[in-house]
């Protein structure tokens, strides 16, 4: 297969796309998900050895079933106003029995 000569091109400008800016927030992600990290090993390995009581339970199932009702709304929601042509950007509809003089008169605020 020969070769066309746009890899080399191709790698100079990824590596121009990672400025200061692309590196800096790379960096603060990382640094969010190493702390993350930390937080969950810590938080369960110092709560080792202690009950949940029913209610917490209770509690957390409450709060799963309400965050998926509201995602499965929001959803529905979001492909009913898709479907019903909601999204779609606005449209003057003219009426056709519009006379010409009416189209040719200016507009009044």
């Amino acid at each position: 297969m020969k070769s066309t000569g746009n890899e080399d091109r191709t790698s100079r400008t990824m590596s121009a796309r990672k400025g200061v800016g692309s590196w800096s927030i790379l960096i603060v992600l990382l640094l969010l998900l190493v702390a993350t990290g930390v937080v969950t090993y810590f938080g369960w390995t110092l709560a080792n050895g202690t009950d949940v009581p029913t209610s917490g339970y209770a509690a957390m199932a409450f709060g799963v079933i309400i965050s998926l009702a509201v995602g499965f709304g929001l959803m529905a929601l979001l492909f009913y106003s898709s479907r019903k042509g909601y999204d779609e950007p606005p449209v003057l509809i003219a009426p056709e029995d519009d006379s010409a003089e009416s189209r040719n008169a200016p507009e009044t605020k």
